[in-house]
């Protein structure tokens, strides 16, 4: 199968037609990435599903987050609701059609309802988790911890990260556009039928990272062995605003 071309890439920006059934602010993202045989993620995906590669690897990352202003089109948002914390581990995929995007093995939030509705309306796999957070202002350290529920203690995670570079946006084409330029999520339900879902959201404006605590626990915690290594690739993103659309029926190629 075919890997999607650049032009395939930069027109999963384009917003789709219809409304966003929700908003939502992204703050403090960090991205890490460790590579990984394409044959060994290949074998996790759903049919329908292709490992999108690049030097011919894999990539997982590990994306700890600030979710804020969660709220429905039709509806405020609401204090002790619409703002927790998320930290997902995803790859990289694509279709038949060459639409690239992301799929999650797993996301965990520390709210009990942001949890039932992304399992419940998305169909991905988010799991409960204490976690807290908090940010120097003065320096601009981010210190973030996440232990998934009914996990031993040694796969708690541990993240402390500040910029350590201007902002800026990935070059077309890039390791790191294609790592995080991705607008497209797939999703199973419980019959294993696939369906997309599309963000909207302006192109990230991403920083180096200095990087003092790290975890690769999320990769046991879904199958995959530890790295005990800093990551492969690290960057942050101070926030964007997004629009959340449905999911839809996945479309194979005819």
């Amino acid at each position: 199968m075919a890997a999607p071309t650049l032009e395939d890439r930069l027109r999963m920006r384009k917003r789709p037609p219809g409304r966003p059934v929700m908003y939502q602010t992204w703050q403090e993202l960090l991205f890490l990435h460790w590579d990984f045989p394409a044959e060994q993620v290949q074998a996790t995906l759903p049919k329908g599903l292709y490992v999108d590669t690049f030097d011919g690897k894999a990539w997982l990352g590990v994306v700890p987050f600030w979710m804020r202003n969660i709220r429905p089109r039709w509806f405020p948002s609401v204090p002790g609701i619409s703002n927790f914390l998320e930290l997902n581990l995803r790859t990289y995929v694509h279709d038949d059609r060459g639409t690239c995007g992301v799929w999650f093995y797993s996301l965990d939030a520390n709210q009990s309802l942001a949890v039932w509705v992304a399992r419940t309306f998305f169909h991905l796999n988010y799991q409960h988790a204490r976690m807290h957070s908090q940010q120097d202002n003065a320096t601009g350290w981010t210190e973030y911890h996440s232990h998934r529920v009914g996990t031993p203690p040694e796969m708690a995670s541990h993240f402390r990260y500040r910029p350590a570079s201007p902002p800026r946006l990935a070059e077309p084409g890039s390791f790191e556009f294609f790592l995080v330029e991705r607008y497209v999520l797939f999703s199973t339900s419980a019959n294993g039928k696939l369906s997309t879902g599309t963000v909207v959201h302006e192109p990230y404006e991403i920083s180096d990272v200095e990087l003092t605590h790290w975890s690769d626990s999320q990769l046991p915690l879904n199958g995959f062995a530890r790295r005990g290594q800093p990551p492969v690739h690290s960057a942050m993103c101070r926030g964007v605003d997004v629009d959340i659309y449905g999911l839809l029926p996945h479309k194979t190629q005819l």
